[in-house]
């Protein structure tokens, strides 16, 4: 049994699918299904039931699942031993992300930490922040960005940092309130809304600023891609709450919202104040030292902060 098999046992696992699972490690499908085969020939028994639309763990790849994390956080262990040790020569670094990430450039960011750590190898996930949390604890992520909907994130994670985000009300071009360029929660009433889909930060920050107003949306259309939010809003079904550099990306009216100006805090999340693995420890710097946050949004920040720095809100 290899290691390179278990992981292509937990990339389906995680994926859902054995072609999603493929991309994510980067080989071809009928590489994967024949490397999962092989370990369940090795087993002695089917790992999933291939029956269905979405493949789903039979009894014996739930007896295997544990095993699986275990031994390959060993092995992961081991080789953020030898990364450590090496000045991080080699190494892996997973980070996951909202979709609606604005506050940190983050394909400029990973660039940079690339350009000074070229042998680490970097994966990017994005998720609902549930999913994300549930990844960070179970070891599956290092770290990743979410937008809590709480004062604490769950037990066991801790925000190395914080950024907060403006949101705005985007419209299509002609909107009678993108001429006014501001307006009041009270006066969306009658409006129809382009809603991102539930469990995201962003939804869950809209929600929350509409029940704390009295704001009874209305909904037209919910998707869970932010750039066919942009697009619908465009087309005219609805006005939409999104982060200020998302709008201005897209060249829509940006219409403030007074009375509350609407915004969330983004969390630069791990396991810990001190990640295990070097490779994340180097990123966290790189993310955290070139400007500080303001230290009255860390005191705020869900869960304890770490160290106080942060990389300002990106231009775009």
């Amino acid at each position: 049994m290899e290691m390179r098999q278990l992981r292509h046992f937990m990339a389906v696992v995680t994926e859902g699918s054995f072609t999603a699972a493929a991309r994510s490690e980067l080989i071809v499908q009928s590489a994967l299904s024949t490397s999962v085969r092989n370990l369940e020939r090795e087993l002695g028994a089917d790992l999933f039931d291939r029956t269905g639309r979405r493949v789903v763990l039979t009894e014996a790849g739930r007896a295997l699942l544990p095993q699986a994390r275990a031994l390959l956080a060993g092995a992961e262990a081991a080789r953020e031993a030898v990364a450590a040790v090496a000045g991080l020569a080699s190494g892996r670094v997973s980070i996951g992300t909202i979709q609606t990430l604005t506050c940190v450039d983050l394909p400029g960011e990973l660039a940079a930490f690339h350009e000074e750590f070229p042998g680490v190898q970097v994966s990017v996930r994005d998720a609902t922040v549930t999913e994300l949390t549930d990844a960070l604890r179970a070891g599956e992520l290092d770290l990743a960005f979410v937008a809590p909907d709480a004062r604490e994130l769950p037990e066991g994670l801790h925000a190395h940092t914080a950024w907060q985000e403006e949101l705005v009300l985007i419209t299509a071009p002609g909107h009678r309130l993108a001429e006014a360029g501001r307006t009041l929660i009270k006066d969306l009433a009658e409006e129809p809304f382009v809603d991102f889909r539930a469990g995201t930060g962003l939804e869950t920050a809209v929600r929350r600023l509409a029940a704390h107003c009295g704001l009874d949306r209305r909904i037209t259309c919910d998707v869970t891609q932010i750039g066919l939010l942009v697009d619908l809003v465009r087309a005219g079904i609805g006005v939409a709450f999104v982060p200020r550099a998302i709008g201005e990306r897209a060249g829509l009216p940006c219409v403030r919202i007074r009375q509350p100006e609407p915004g969330r805090t983004v969390v630069l999340a791990g396991r810990g104040e001190r990640p295990r693995n070097p490779a994340a420890a180097a990123l966290v710097r790189h993310l955290t030292d070139a400007h500080p946050t303001d230290a009255r949004l860390m005191d705020a920040a869900p869960a304890a902060a770490g160290r106080r720095g942060g990389r300002r809100p990106a231009a775009g």
